[in-house]
């Protein structure tokens, strides 16, 4: 069974910590993944005021701390982040201002996390189908490219077509009756 659930929580001036781990509740037994995907400055933060959000988290082998928003009343009340922890604990900190900061976003659990890489992974063959395909348009381009890396007009087919066997162009000169002759006939003579 596979469950997702909202995630949200205000970081303030009386509350400016928050520790994301359901891996240290026996409620969630099953994998988990925590996806953040905006701050929002709430509507009592005081003007001129820079709210700072930290994030601390484990990158491979040590612990990061990193700020992830920066907002401030009349210039930034929200920040789109779309930031995926897949490892807790995750914890949030308001370390300059008195917010309220909301953080929200997507707690999954169990198979859903499957089924969210399942998606990810589709969407990035679907881009290198697109990226295949334009590498494709770029070789049919390069295709009708001249050696000067000129695109070819159709003067330029017609007259390689005319060209003789050293590369030099055959003459076109009109027979009696006006038409004028192949070029590979001039060509041999």
């Amino acid at each position: 069974m596979s469950d997702e659930y909202f995630y949200g929580v205000t970081l303030s001036s009386s509350h400016k910590s928050e520790t994301w781990d359901p891996e240290a509740k026996a409620e969630y037994p099953r994998s988990n993944k925590l996806l953040i995907r905006q701050a929002l400055l709430g509507p009592d933060a005081q003007p001129d005021e820079l709210n700072v959000v930290q994030v601390e988290t484990m990158c491979l082998q040590e612990s990061i701390k990193i700020p992830v928003a920066i907002l401030k009343v009349g210039e930034t009340r929200q920040a789109r982040l779309d930031i995926e922890f897949p490892d807790a604990p995750v914890t949030f900190t308001l370390i300059q201002g008195s917010g309220p900061v909301h953080l929200i976003g997507q707690h999954l659990l169990g198979a859903l996390v499957e089924e969210f890489e399942d998606m990810e992974e589709m969407e990035e063959e679907m881009l290198d189908e697109e990226e295949g395909e334009d590498s494709q348009f770029k070789e049919d381009e390069n295709k009708r490219k001249g050696p000067s890396g000129k695109r070819k007009t159709n003067e330029d087919e017609d007259d390689e077509e005319g060209e003789g066997p050293k590369g030099k162009k055959a003459k076109m000169s009109n027979n009696a009756k006006g038409k004028a002759t192949s070029p590979k006939k001039n060509a041999k003579k």
